[in-house]
């Protein structure tokens, strides 16, 4: 059994900073996979799974075109919840909070990190519309590869980063016989207020 090593009193980044590290040598297959629950205008939800591309105390990031699903959501209603989920240690970690947009600066860094088919396909597809073939996406693809030969591939303005701003967020460590260890942080004062819950 994998002993619950999240306190009370601590801070729960630093917490999140070691589940994610004991996800990593545990050789976790989805150790950055993120669960992104999004509401949209008239309060139907839509979830989906993405990737937790760094985060900080100001919150955790992933990127995706701002014309996708998730985008349209987010800017009709920036209330998020998140949850990462680690089934060989028997963790999940939830958030929820509020998306906002990131800097350009910070989306132009980490787009410039990607490998060059990503670049390209951020500008073929126009993500979470209707396609009427494979084929046209794959010759979308092409064109656009012709396109940026011999030069870099820019960020289009469409695509970028969010950072999910934490309000809650809570540890979940499971055990035998149901009896999982649950604490929950909600921001509070400019600190945090921690209770646990039963499971």
């Amino acid at each position: 059994m994998i002993e619950y090593d999240v306190s009370p009193a601590e801070d729960p980044f630093v917490a999140l900073v070691r589940w994610l590290k004991a996800a990593r040598d545990a050789g976790s297959l989805t150790r950055e996979s993120m669960c992104v629950a999004t509401v949209d205008g008239s309060g139907a939800p839509s979830a989906r799974i993405v990737l937790l591309r760094g985060f900080d105390r100001n919150g955790l990031r992933f990127y995706t075109s701002y014309l996708s699903r998730k985008g349209r959501d987010l800017a009709e209603n920036p209330a998020v919840a998140a949850v990462l989920h680690w089934p060989e240690l028997e963790r999940q970690v939830r958030v929820e909070g509020t998306a906002s947009i990131s800097s350009d600066e910070e989306s132009d860094e980490y787009f410039e990190s990607r490998p060059r088919g990503h670049r390209i396909n951020a500008w073929a597809s126009e993500q979470s519309e209707p396609l009427e073939s494979s084929e046209l996406l794959q010759e979308r693809f092409e064109a656009y590869e012709t396109r940026f030969e011999g030069e870099e591939v820019p960020r289009p303005h469409s695509w970028g980063g969010y950072t999910i701003v934490p309000e809650r967020i809570e540890f979940w460590q499971g055990h035998p016989n149901r009896l999982h260890d649950r604490i929950k942080f909600e921001r509070h004062s400019g600190g945090w207020r921690s209770q646990r819950l039963q499971p």
